[in-house]
Order: C-alpha cells, then sequence, then structure tokens
C-alpha cells in the first residue's frame, strides 16, 4: 500500500516543527535541578527486603532503541500449565515519596512519545539508566509470579520485591523472526502457546482489541512518513503477559479492598449497529451473532480498511476512566474493553498510576500494611491520569494530521478515490476515508454514505494541521459548468 513520504530537504525549516508541538501543550523536556539531584542520588530503598531471583533467564522485547525498558518476561512451559515470571521497573524503591521527584511525576502524569523524540516522565538518568531493565544488570524489581492452567487461564499469583537481571535485550522484530525461524529464545519459547491460549480467552471473555494497525509517523533518514503499522504476532503476545498481569493486580486490590483501577463502561448497542453499519460500508462482513471483539480480531492486519473500521470502534472504548478506592469497593470495576477488572501495573517507567497500583500489590503480597503515602495519593490519580491521557491522545492526533498537512499540502486540488465512511448531519461534515495515500478527513457537500466516490483535496493547511476534502455530484458539475457558460 502507498505511504505518504516527503524529503525534507524539500520542505521549509518549519513545514515538520514538532517544537511547536511541544509548545502548544507545555511538554518539557528538562527538570529542575532539584529532581535532578534526586533522581542521580537515588538508591534502592528497599535493598534488603529483596529476594535474589537474578537465576531466572529473563528477556526484554521493545521497540528498537528503547532503554527505558520497564518489563522482562520468563515464561515456563509446565506438565499441566505454565509458569510466567514478570519483572517490572521497581519505580518506587527509587522515588522518595512525596519528594520533589515524586511531585514532579505526579504533574507530568506519562511520558510523551512525539516523532523526533520523548518527553518522559522520569529523568532519563533513572528512567532509562539506573531503574532500567537493562540487559546484564542486576536491578530492583516488582516480579509478578503467575500459575497458569492448561486453558492459559490464571490459577495463582502474586507480586513481590526481587533483584533480577535481563540477559537479552531484544525488539518486536526480532522475536518475530525468531519465531518463524523456530528459534526462540528460551526463556520465551512458551510465548506463542500462552498468547493463543490468551487470545481464545479474551474473545470468550468478549474483549475488544483495537492495538492493530496504528497509523505512525516515522522517520528514515531524511524522510518522514505516515506508515500503517501491522502489529506482529508477537506484539499481541507481549501485550497479553502485560493484561494479564494487569487483570491479575486489580484482582489483588479488590480483595484487599484499596486500589486504583482501569475502568471502561460496556458500549450501547447504538454504537455496536453504527459500527456494523461502517463495516458493511467497508465490505468487511459480520457473521450473525458474532461480537465486535471476535469481528475486530479476524480483520487482516495491514488491510487500510482494517484501520478505517479500529478507527470507527475507539467508539466502542468512549469513557475510559480510573476509579481509586480505600474501603468501599466502587460500583464500576470492570474494563469492558478487557472484558474484566484491570489495573495499570506494568509501565511504572512510563506511567505515573503503576507505581502507586504496584506499591499496593507489593504491600499486599508481603502482608504488610499499605504506605500512607499511597492512600494519600490514591484520591488524586484519577485526575491527574485523565489529564495526561487527555494531552497524550492529543500530542499523537496533532503529530499525524501535522505530517498529513505537510505531505498533502502541494497535492490540493487533485482528486482520490474514497469511501463515505459518514455522511453530512446538519452541521456536522461528512467523513471519507483515502486509501491512497493512508487519510480520514471530513468532507465538504453531500457525498452518500457507504459509496466509493471521487473526492478533491481542497485544503491542507500545514499551520492549522488540517485537512478537507469537497465532493461535487454528477448533476453538480453539470450545474457548475452550465454556470460558467
Amino acid at each position: 500500500m502507498e505511504q505518504l513520504t516527503v524529503v525534507l530537504a524539500h520542505l521549509s525549516a518549519k513545514a515538520f516543527d514538532f517544537h511547536s508541538i511541544k509548545s502548544e501543550f507545555d511538554l518539557h523536556d528538562a527538570f529542575s535541578a532539584d529532581v535532578l539531584a534526586e533522581a542521580r542520588s537515588a538508591t534502592d530503598r528497599h535493598a534488603s527486603d529483596r529476594r535474589d531471583r537474578t537465576d531466572i533467564p529473563f528477556v526484554t522485547i521493545d521497540p528498537p532503541g528503547s532503554m527505558d525498558l520497564d518489563q522482562a518476561v520468563h515464561i515456563e512451559k509446565l506438565a499441566a500449565g505454565y509458569l510466567l515470571h514478570y519483572a517490572i521497573a521497581d519505580v518506587g524503591a527509587f522515588v522518595a515519596p512525596e519528594g520533589a521527584l515524586d511531585m514532579e511525576a505526579r504533574q507530568r502524569g506519562q511520558t510523551f512519545y512525539l516523532p523526533d523524540g520523548s518527553i518522559p516522565l522520569h529523568p532519563r538518568v533513572m528512567s532509562e539508566g539506573s531503574a532500567s531493565l537493562l540487559p546484564g544488570e542486576s536491578r530492583p524489581a516488582a516480579l509478578w509470579r503467575i500459575e497458569l492452567d492448561e486453558a492459559g487461564e490464571p490459577v495463582s499469583w502474586k507480586g513481590t520485591r526481587a533483584t533480577v537481571r535481563s540477559v537479552a535485550r531484544f525488539d518486536y522484530a526480532r522475536v518475530q523472526a525468531d519465531f518463524e525461524q523456530g528459534t526462540a529464545h528460551t526463556s520465551i519459547a512458551a510465548l506463542g502457546e500462552f498468547g493463543a491460549l490468551r487470545a481464545q480467552s479474551a474473545i470468550r471473555r468478549g474483549a475488544i482489541d483495537l492495538t492493530l494497525p496504528e497509523q505512525d509517523v516515522v522517520k528514515n533518514g531524511k524522510s518522514w512518513h505516515i506508515a500503517l503499522q501491522a502489529r506482529t504476532d508477537v506484539d499481541a503476545w507481549n501485550a497479553d503477559v502485560s493484561l494479564l498481569t494487569g487483570m491479575c493486580a486489580a484482582r489483588t486490590m479488590l480483595d484487599a479492598g484499596v486500589g486504583l483501577l482501569r475502568t471502561l463502561p460496556a458500549a450501547s448497542d447504538e454504537v455496536v449497529e453504527t459500527l456494523k453499519y461502517t463495516a458493511a460500508i467497508l465490505g468487511i462482513g459480520w457473521p450473525e451473532g458474532a461480537s465486535a471483539g471476535a469481528v475486530l480480531a479476524s480483520l487482516p492486519r495491514d488491510a487500510p480498511t482494517t484501520l478505517a473500521l479500529m478507527t470507527r470502534a475507539t467508539t466502542l472504548l468512549r469513557g475510559a476512566d480510573y476509579a481509586a478506592f480505600d474501603g468501599d469497593v466502587p460500583e464500576r470495576i470492570e474494563h469492558s474493553g478487557i472484558a474484566a477488572p484491570y489495573a495499570h501495573v506494568t509501565a511504572p517507567l512510563r506511567r505515573l498510576s503503576d507505581r502507586f497500583a504496584t506499591e499496593i500489590c507489593l504491600a499486599v503480597g508481603a502482608g504488610v500494611d499499605i504506605p500512607d503515602w499511597v492512600r494519600r495519593a490514591l484520591p488524586d490519580l484519577p485526575a491527574a491520569m485523565r489529564r495526561s491521557d487527555s494531552t497524550a491522545s492529543k500530542v499523537d492526533r496533532a503529530c499525524i494530521d501535522l505530517t498529513e498537512a505537510v505531505i498533502l499540502h502541494e497535492r490540493v486540488g487533485e482528486r482520490f478515490s474514497a469511501v463515505v465512511l459518514r455522511g453530512a448531519e446538519g452541521k456536522r461534515p461528512a467523513e471519507v476515508f483515502v486509501e491512497s495515500p493512508i487519510v480520514m478527513g471530513k468532507c465538504n457537500g453531500a457525498p452518500p454514505e457507504g459509496e466509493r466516490v471521487t473526492v478533491t483535496l481542497t485544503a491542507a493547511d500545514m499551520e492549522t494541521r488540517r485537512i478537507e476534502f469537497g465532493y461535487e455530484s454528477d448533476a453538480d458539475a453539470q450545474r457548475s459548468v452550465a454556470s460558467t457558460k
């Protein structure tokens, strides 16, 4: 499929001005002197409480070049089931409660990713150094031990403090190639079987997977392009490890009566019916009685129509929130996208909430009181995470919109084949999906919903990051020609 591609040398210096997006959303890479001092001097506050598990040959799987390594995995197939060890960077051991570093992290909420770099949650000296699960280094970790039965369902779990060591750092493409060649590392040789079982479990629960494919802004030498990134099997399997751990953490906190959950209400019947209609427009079959999750899971990963339906399917996941509780369990505890209670605990280097939820699970695992500083912070964490999640979503969209505008600004006036995903309604313009190049945008005029039409690119403004198309029916075109005579 065609990718949107542009050579930077042919553009003005401000064409790909991601710095302006950072300024617009008040994102700053720098940290104050006192925050940096804390990060540089931080040592393991729980060193005496750790069990040495450097005997487990953990490996990490991350995007190429990643240095903020939150997770390391080891999975073993047993005679009847599986044993998963999942090591998570123990950020809580490095961050002094309610100190300067802690307060700065609460303001930031998470690491923000832009095409030309990231704005980290913590200073890199810690997030990419002392606390990161880098290969060959002994590191403090929150170690989850999860036993699963032959169907891949968890039967027991516990999180404890440990010292671990990763023996290898892999990226997704490398691990995918190893599995295809039958040479997967022994520490993750059972990952494929595990992932297949967890995928079946997700469909049985009615879970919804919207993580494929992704529309990413990518740099290749001097070129930027918007690429449709199909997710590999390994991406899915690795995500299944994190999802399972988050589900176990949620159950741990619910049993303890204190915690921080990620929640999501179920989508309405109207939203599901609208999604079915969009699938029909795109030529995607929806078997009678099939759930939205089952249909989405069956889609080809690299098809542009998959991106279109996945984008529309985000309506199924509206209303995601965080629920903090200490005593009374909240009325809504389930995440409908996962179809189970769920909590964020697997990315504490990059996301604020994970550190606090992990501290609760570790206290429960050790049979000790939950720290007072965690309880004091709980009521404020949902608002902090809502704020940072909203900013992250807007930043992602702004980067893609900017790239589309820059790449297409010299093609204004060109005509493109498009599918009309939504017709015009009142003051709301229609929305069209252009397959080549891959773009979804507003369309003026009255294109017939569900039809394949020809549209004209009428705007590609780099300043406002706005893309617009226009549609003119045959009758309108004839009237236009007549009026000029």
